[in-house]
């Protein structure tokens, strides 16, 4: 225990908080895009994360790349992913969709972006939310696109990561 006296005021203990409220963010993983990924025109892509930066329960699949809750890891899970393409169309009609699937179905929409501006650019986007998931549940981000012709995912922007936060 450690006593703090400010200014001549009083005396207060500080203590450190029981290890019962201990923080303990695991199951937790961060993953990247090993290469660039192109993206077929009109097609759920799921974005090919293949490289463990760190996977603290081995939960993360780079051959699938979606992350399972382990055995005894039920809970509610904090998500992010970043994503970019290289030199997308500039046309206004073209829309791009960023989703985070659950057990292979939709359950978070990132929203969607329509081009507008100089296709000289390499928009990125970023989205983070959490998720209530029970044991072997997996999530898998997925990209869309509508162009007529393929788009390409830059892996210098592909970033996925995730960990528990509430039993």
């Amino acid at each position: 225990m450690a006593l703090i006296k400010l200014n001549n005021q009083s005396i207060s203990a500080v203590t450190a908080l029981p290890s019962a409220v201990a923080v303990n963010n695991k199951p937790a993983f961060f993953v990247k895009m090993s290469a660039d990924q192109t993206v077929v025109s009109d097609t759920n892509v799921v974005v090919a994360f293949n490289t463990e930066v760190y996977d603290t329960n081995s939960a993360y699949d780079t051959s699938a790349y979606k992350f399972t809750v382990p055995s005894g890891e039920a809970g509610k899970y904090v998500f992010s992913f970043t994503v970019g393409y290289i030199n997308p169309a500039n046309n206004t009609s073209l829309r791009y969709q960023f989703m985070l699937f659950k057990n292979g179905s939709l359950e978070d929409f990132a929203g969607d972006w329509a081009q507008s501006g100089n296709s000289s650019a390499d928009p990125t986007w970023n989205y983070t939310t959490q998720m209530d998931l029970s044991v072997s549940d997996y999530v898998q981000v997925v990209v869309s696109q509508n162009r007529t012709e393929d788009e390409v995912l830059s892996s210098a922007f592909g970033r996925f990561y995730g960990y528990k936060i509430i039993v």
